[in-house]
């Protein structure tokens, strides 16, 4: 069969029609979606299969599915190598389920539950309200700990998404002088026990819910670093572990606002720095992992991250360097530095005051 000679999309369009294509931009995400949902790339990655044995495997109508596959290849999602025939893409490798960086959770979990609540996005822009929660009648969280099989999907695209900037936070911060780490909670331990593997001389506390951290044991086992990683279980508004010299929390305080009460009047961002400012010794730092808003006009992924927040998790928000210092101030702790990293998040240092 012959070779695709470009699977990229086009991009060099007049004006009007880039307007377009972003005005649209939701039917192509929808589309990679539901080939996510059908599992398409899996079937593919033995090479080019027929679009009537595709339809076959999917229970789809096979028209209906050419239609939907023409249209992916058309932004370099797969490819149709002759008619009627599909294959696999650089990108389209991402969607299978069993590689190493498969993004197919991601693709799913933005197109349910998440895609159907930004359907209601002006909601939320009239009231400062979370369009899910007036979707479905609870937070994002008391869902999934209702509906087990988006939550294991919602598991898989965070995990998916730690793995890819875990690394980068590991080799681009220097960990070196820290005896001993907390990982606020750290889930079942990822972030943690590669920054153990990467500095031998750590020792490290896992600290999250008693649910969460029954499942962690097998991780920290497998990671090799049972003997210097300490599991600890509890609130995060109540208290966390004391005494150790530095704290991290990864992709927490972006889900709260400064200080907008949520399901208890404590649980607000600069509660959690304080539990952190009560634990740590002078000479302790905190360290936060999120994605920093740069100024001006220039795209960055966390402005639209930023807006996702506005729409699934109430008072949720990412941050601009000043928003992280005056966070931070009221906490008790000063912004000492930045330091970006290869992926979009960077880690903000600050030490108490």
């Amino acid at each position: 069969m012959s070779q695709p000679t470009n699977t990229q999309p086009t991009t060099d369009l007049p004006l009007p029609f880039v307007f377009i294509q972003m005005a649209l931009g939701n039917r192509i995400s929808q589309s990679i979606y539901a080939a996510a949902k059908l599992g398409i790339a899996d079937l593919l990655k033995d090479g080019a299969k027929s679009c009537e044995e595709l339809a076959s495997a999917t229970q789809t109508h096979e028209r209906s599915l050419y239609r939907l596959l023409r249209a992916l290849a058309s932004v370099g999602i797969f490819a149709e190598t002759e008619p009627g025939y599909f294959t696999l893409t650089p990108l389209a490798n991402y969607l299978q389920s069993d590689v190493p960086d498969s993004l197919k959770a991601i693709a799913i979990m933005n197109g349910e539950e998440q895609y159907r609540s930004w359907g209601d996005l002006m909601y939320s822009l009239q009231t400062g309200e979370s369009a899910f929660e007036r979707l479905y009648g609870m937070n994002l969280f008391e869902y999934y700990a209702q509906n087990p099989e988006a939550a294991k999907i919602f598991n898989q695209a965070m995990t998916t998404s730690s793995v890819l900037e875990d690394a980068s936070v590991v080799s681009d911060y220097d960990f070196s002088n820290i005896q001993t780490l907390v990982d606020v909670a750290g889930g079942h331990g990822k972030l943690l026990t590669d920054i153990l593997k990467a500095n031998p001389k750590i020792k490290g506390i896992l600290f999250d819910q008693p649910s969460v951290i029954a499942g962690a044991t097998s991780l920290i086992e497998e990671a090799g670093v049972s003997d210097r990683c300490e599991l600890a279980q509890g609130s995060f508004f109540e208290s966390v572990p004391a005494g150790a010299d530095a704290y991290i929390l990864k992709h927490i305080i972006h889900n709260w606002d400064d200080e907008r009460a949520m399901a208890q009047s404590a649980r607000f961002a600069i509660a959690i720095l304080k539990r952190c400012h009560e634990a740590m010794p002078e000479h302790g730092k905190l360290l936060i992992v999120e994605q920093v808003i740069p100024p001006g006009n220039q795209p960055f992924f966390a402005k639209l991250i930023d807006l996702h927040m506005l729409v699934i998790c109430p008072g949720g928000c990412e941050r601009t360097e000043q928003e992280y210092r005056t966070l931070m101030e009221k906490a008790g702790f000063q912004l000492i530095k930045i330091v970006p990293t290869q992926s979009p998040v960077s880690v903000i240092e600050g030490v108490p005051v």
